[in-house]
């Protein structure tokens, strides 16, 4: 179904369809007229040699300087040639394709003055698969994303590189074979394709989609440990959360209870201690706080999705050009450090509830490290070593870079967002949560092998889902296949979606 653009309404998962499966995207006919009322105004402006930021001055610390009329369509391109600076590998192709339909979205509220014909090219670009390769690194969240949003405006002069149908081409070819027109570079152009915190903003849209699932993981996960070590359920009553009033709590606490309904440990058939440890009595709580933390940056990242991120900013209809720092990262750089942290949160008591279940102490009668064999074997004693590397390294990337700022451009520029920073490192946290929970979800499945009772019914599909990747480890074997296994299976979100489709979809 192709997706209207308009300029607002762009969702998270419309983003998505659009980004990792290639939906179809079409400009609203409103916008359409939007965009050439602004271009003539931004025409009538030069013609009467009105000042205007990056229109007819230089940039950043060369702003003072004002161009003669006959030199704007150069400064354009060697603008994009300048900002193109960015270094090393490239950006997954999902990042940029996001990053290109956010930018048809600020265009499309007809307050950027490019021609029409910029705005169109990117649309064909995306609906006839031609993404241009973008370096990952380079931005500093502010005057947006420069580097890699040049390397998209490259394309536009029919220069630069780019995957058509995933095969890497000079830009001139790929879109030779897609038979996209090469529209160009004149006045404005250029700076209204590069000017906004675009990339680092549609990384913060596919990461919060992605984390959002995990979290529900989470859930799943947490279940079965819990019915594993016969934990006390008077936690994850409804009523409990509902008197304290966060709803991130409300919402986990239904989850779980939903994982584990018709089971006996949910029935209360199973002696439990009056109150247990923190890792599996708080879970509702700690799981809450990152769907809350998640909430509020989903909201901030929409805003930014459906905003004029862009500098200078025109106003057709008052004939008015302003020209300003709507490009800074920080409103979307800022929650997302938070976001990036509650996952690492919640990755911690992870690997808390799989400490219990292998520490005899702690495991309300299972074996020692999950194994028949203590001394000879070892069970899922390393398999803690495993988790507890990832969470260190999760605990490095969560300090924040929204704080990090460096002065540029001679101090013109001195301070800026480094949300690019947070936009990285928060998919690098994320691939650990895969590993550490994908190992919690392999210890919880091997603890409930030891146990007789029955268990919830979103708790028993997940186990049936793992146990078609990994076997009950009945003597040691190598675990570094079992580990990858399991990450590759939550990443996939193959346990969720067997255990929505059986029970029903968690709140």
């Amino acid at each position: 179904m192709t997706i209207i653009i308009d300029g607002e309404g762009l969702t998270i998962e419309k983003l998505v369809k659009v980004a990792r499966y290639k939906e179809k995207v079409k400009l609203h006919n409103d916008s359409i007229k939007k965009i050439k009322k602004c271009r003539l105004m931004l025409e009538n402006k030069i013609n009467a040699k009105e000042i205007m930021y990056g229109v007819n001055t230089g940039i950043g610390e060369f702003s003072e300087i004002v161009l003669d009329n006959k030199k704007l369509k150069d400064f354009q391109k060697y603008l994009i040639y300048n900002h193109a600076a960015g270094i090393g590998e490239e950006a997954p192709l999902e990042y940029v394709r996001g990053a290109i339909l956010g930018r048809i979205n600020v265009h499309a509220h007809g307050n950027s003055g490019c021609r029409l014909e910029i705005t169109n090219t990117l649309i064909e670009m995306l609906n006839k698969d031609v993404t241009p390769f973008v370096c990952q690194k380079g931005s500093v969240g502010a005057c947006g994303d420069l580097a890699p949003m040049s390397q998209i405006a490259l394309l536009m002069m029919g220069e630069g590189e780019a995957f058509y149908k995933d095969k890497l081409m000079s830009g001139k070819d790929a879109m030779n074979k897609a038979k996209i027109k090469i529209p160009g570079i004149e006045a404005r152009d250029g700076l209204s394709i590069i000017n906004g915190s675009n990339l680092l903003t549609a990384m913060s849209a596919i990461f919060l989609f992605d984390a959002n699932n995990w979290l529900k993981q989470a859930e799943i996960a947490a279940a079965m440990s819990l019915e594993a070590l016969k934990a006390n359920m008077n936690p994850y009553t409804t009523k409990l959360h509902e008197a304290r009033g966060f709803k991130g709590a409300i919402r986990s606490a239904k989850s779980i209870n939903k994982l584990v309904n018709e089971g006996d440990l949910f029935k209360r058939k199973i002696k439990c201690k009056i109150q247990d440890a923190y890792s599996m009595r708080s879970t509702p709580q700690v799981i809450g706080t990152a769907h809350d933390a998640l909430k509020y940056a989903r909201s901030q990242v929409e805003i930014e999705l459906n905003g004029v991120g862009d500098n200078p900013v025109f106003f057709p209809d008052e004939n008015l050009q302003l020209s300003g720092a709507n490009f800074q990262g920080s409103p979307v750089s800022l929650p997302m450090d938070m976001a990036g942290i509650a996952i690492t949160m919640v990755s911690v008591m992870s690997e808390r509830r799989l400490n219990r279940l292998n520490n005899p102490a702690l495991n309300v009668g299972l074996p020692s490290f999950l194994t028949k064999g203590a001394g000879i074997f070892s069970g899922l004693m390393l398999s803690q070593y495993t988790a507890d590397m990832q969470i260190v390294e999760q605990r490095i990337l969560s300090a924040p870079a929204s704080i990090q700022s460096i002065p540029a451009a001679a101090d013109q520029e001195d301070f800026v967002s480094m949300g690019m920073n947070t936009a990285i490192k928060n998919f690098q946290i994320l691939e650990n949560a895969y590993g550490i929970l994908g190992i919690e979800f392999m210890a919880a499945a091997q603890a409930l092998d030891f146990r007789d009772y029955k268990f919830g019914k979103g708790v028993t599909k997940a186990k049936e889902v793992i146990r078609k990747y990994v076997k009950f480890l009945d003597v040691d074997r190598p675990l570094y296949k079992d580990h990858t296994k399991m990450k590759e299976l939550v990443k996939s979100c193959e346990i969720l979606n067997e255990v929505e489709n059986y029970i029903g979809k968690l709140e």
